[in-house]
């Protein structure tokens, strides 16, 4: 089964970024959170769709 959801450190390891990349995301509201109790949940298309949105790289 694939994940719909990742924790903070999961995001961070499939995604490359740094935790206050990631963090500095949430706060712009770039990247949307989700709460379960006390623990942060970033969905997995949500991610994608950043990452999808982020310029390419200049050669």
């Amino acid at each position: 089964m694939t994940k719909l959801a990742a924790t903070i450190n999961e995001t961070v390891e499939m995604s490359g970024m740094s935790r206050s990349a990631i963090y500095r995301a949430i706060k712009e509201n770039r990247i949307p959170k989700r709460k379960n109790g006390g623990r942060t949940l970033i969905l997995v298309s949500d991610l994608e769709r950043f990452l999808n949105s982020l310029p390419t790289a200049e050669a």
